[in-house]
Formats: C-alpha cells, structure tokens, sequence
C-alpha cells in the first residue's frame, strides 16, 4: 500500500500576493478557482515536485506564516541558491552541515522553506 503525499495547506493572508510569490520562486499555478465568496483554491507545485502546496480563502484555518520546515531537495544546492536568487527571491547563504547542504527562504507571511541537497551516503 503506497501513501502519497500530495498536498500541503499553506496558510497565507493574502492569496494574490502569496501566488505571485510562489510562481516567481518558480512554482506552477496548477489551479486557481474560486468556488464561493468564501472559498477559493489555488494549488501550486514546486518545479519537479509530486507534491504541491494549496494556498486560498477557506483553505485551512491554521495562522498566516504558521507553517515552518517545509523541504524540497535539489540534486544541486548552488543552482538552486543561483535559481532563486535570479528569480528575486530572498534566500540565505547556502549552509553546509553533516546531513546535507541548505539554504531557506519564506513566504511574504513567513511560511518557511528549506532546500536540501542531501550528501551523498559514505561507504562505511
């Protein structure tokens, strides 16, 4: 029996802004559809990723920014600090530790990112 995990809710304050930040970090708008004046949906995927994010009114009730420690991997930390950096979006230093390399970025809410290139395992 296989669980996939298919989608995040990402609580944010206000939805146009959040879209426009995720798609200039690179995510596809897969979706965006307002069913009422109280609900609207939108479902972003980070590049390669079978996993996305749903953003919207009537999404969640979890706190704007509440969300911290979502990860992506990349097979490449620096193209991947060089990827958004381009795209304008505030990332850290990248940080090299024992379990992989990172940089991190939030949302315009303060919803938090990792990016993880993980090391290779050693043959030990």
């Amino acid at each position: 029996m296989d669980f996939k995990l298919e989608l995040v809710a990402v609580p944010v304050s206000d939805v146009d802004r959040a879209k426009a930040f995720y798609e200039q970090a690179g995510f596809t708008a897969d979706h965006d559809h307002t069913v009422s004046e109280d609900i609207r949906f939108v479902q972003l995927t980070p590049p390669g990723s079978a996993c996305s994010i749903a953003i919207g009114k009537g999404v969640t009730d979890a706190e704007p920014g509440s969300v911290k420690g979502l990860q992506v991997v990349v097979s490449d930390i620096e193209a991947a600090h060089r990827y958004l950096t381009e795209r304008g979006i505030e990332v850290s230093e990248i940080a090299d530790m024992p379990w992989g390399s990172f940089v991190f970025f939030s949302d315009p809410d303060g919803n938090s990112w990792a990016v993880q290139q993980i090391q290779p395992r050693s043959n030990a």
